[in-house]
């Protein structure tokens, strides 16, 4: 667990904090009965925390494993808005607390209350992996934490588990994988198979393709999986060969992705069989790949080629920092701290106003990298998702699949 400081943490030395009341407050509270000393010494120190003291914000993101690239660059992109700000977000310092999840959901409840309980941070940020994700919001929901979701598409996070205090600045599983279906249903493609991992991302990717497929007429005849984070494809690229299918349609990121694109190539599938996925299979994989994914089209809320005012000034910011090309990760981190600075600047840097907090970025449509930003009902985000095709080692823009997609939201009852 590391703690790293925006700014030189400003700690009350242990003596004072172990002295007893009467002496740390002086010999004038100390003729004052011990309840009214004890509201004169907190009262007034919690308001100021609330609305002017350092912000504490916990990053719970994979720094390790097969998502640690796609942790890297969500937390530059946060940092790099904050960084903008003047390393403040309504006036108030960044404090940053740092916990590397693993992609491990078995490990989430203990990761997240370290930021909660422990170091008593005031929003977290997290995570890549859905499993991670789903647990990190029971947290945020049973303690009223704030929470903001830079990745993990989980439907359940503002489906069923919704709540006013958490939100996301990413996508559902839902929305790239329903636009891709009813891309792949206009390309008159009959028959597909589906691979993944099976995993909650993996199998909502799934569903929310096969929900826009099959309504056009479509049909998936087969759902291929392995276990999370196993890259051992060369059977089941077997069994699409021989089952030989109209099209296929994956779901994987990061090394997975690699791997699996690599080896869909080496197969000889590439030539045969037309492949689509949502756009995490080539978003920060291309400078691992040597022409195997070439051609393909993704659907995703952000391109390489939008080519706007915003995004430009946003992607030479990035590489100027970093001096790495931003990807759909970066934006993500980055529009979750613009979302941060938006209801902090409503409450005037006071987090226990969540109703306020809620409204204000319910309202809000601000210009991101991505292109308009909203927020749905449920606290996801409303967006456009791109058609993107991968030339040389970009995601290009080549169309519009679906304009200002809403996830359902379904069992959100905010």
């Amino acid at each position: 667990m590391n703690t790293i400081k925006g700014t030189a943490m400003n700690q009350r030395p242990q003596a004072l904090v172990d002295a007893p009341l009467s002496a740390s407050l002086g010999p004038v509270v100390r003729w004052l009965p011990l309840a009214l000393a004890c509201s004169l010494a907190l009262a007034a120190p919690m308001v100021q925390a609330q609305t002017s003291g350092k912000l504490k914000v916990g990053l719970m993101l994979p720094a390790t494993g097969t998502f640690a690239s796609l942790g890297v660059a969500i937390e530059n992109g946060f940092r790099l808005y904050v960084t903008e700000q003047g390393g403040k977000l309504a006036g108030r310092e960044i404090e940053y607390f740092l916990v590397d999840d693993e992609s491990d959901p078995s490990k989430a409840t203990d990761n997240v209350n370290k930021l909660v309980k422990r170091d008593n941070v005031d929003v977290v940020i997290g995570t890549v992996h859905s499993g991670v994700a789903m647990a990190m919001a029971k947290v945020a929901k049973d303690t009223g934490t704030l929470m903001i979701v830079p990745n993990a598409g989980s439907d359940a996070v503002t489906g069923p588990m919704c709540a006013q205090n958490i939100f996301r600045s990413s996508f559902s599983n839902w929305q790239p994988a329903y636009a891709m279906g009813e891309v792949v249903a206009q390309k008159g493609h009959k028959t597909v198979v589906t691979i993944t991992w099976k995993y909650a991302t993996g199998d909502e990717s799934v569903r929310g393709f096969k929900e826009a497929f099959e309504k056009s007429g479509g049909k998936v005849v087969k759902e291929l999986s392995l276990p999370f984070p196993n890259v051992e494809f060369q059977a089941l690229l077997t069994e699409i060969a021989a089952t030989k299918p109209d099209a296929v349609y994956t779901f994987f990121a990061g090394g997975g992705a690699v791997k699996f694109l690599k080896d869909y190539a080496a197969a000889g599938l590439k030539k045969t069989i037309p492949l689509y996925g949502p756009g995490f299979l080539t978003d920060g994989t291309l400078d691992a790949l040597n022409g195997e994914a070439e051609g393909l089209l993704t659907t995703l809320h952000y391109a390489d080629s939008l080519n706007t005012p915003r995004d430009n000034a946003f992607r030479l910011a990035y590489a100027k920092t970093y001096k790495l090309q931003p990807d759909v990760y970066a934006v993500q981190g980055y529009d979750a701290a613009q979302m941060l600075k938006i209801g902090l600047t409503a409450v005037k840097g006071d987090l226990s106003k969540k109703a306020e907090f809620a409204e204000a970025l319910s309202k809000v449509k601000f210009d991101s990298p991505r292109g308009p930003f909203a927020l749905g009902k449920s606290h996801n985000p409303v967006q456009d998702i791109y058609l993107r095709q991968v030339i040389g080692k970009e995601n290009k823009i080549i169309g519009i699949a679906s304009k200002a997609l809403a996830d359902p939201g379904r069992g959100c009852r905010l």
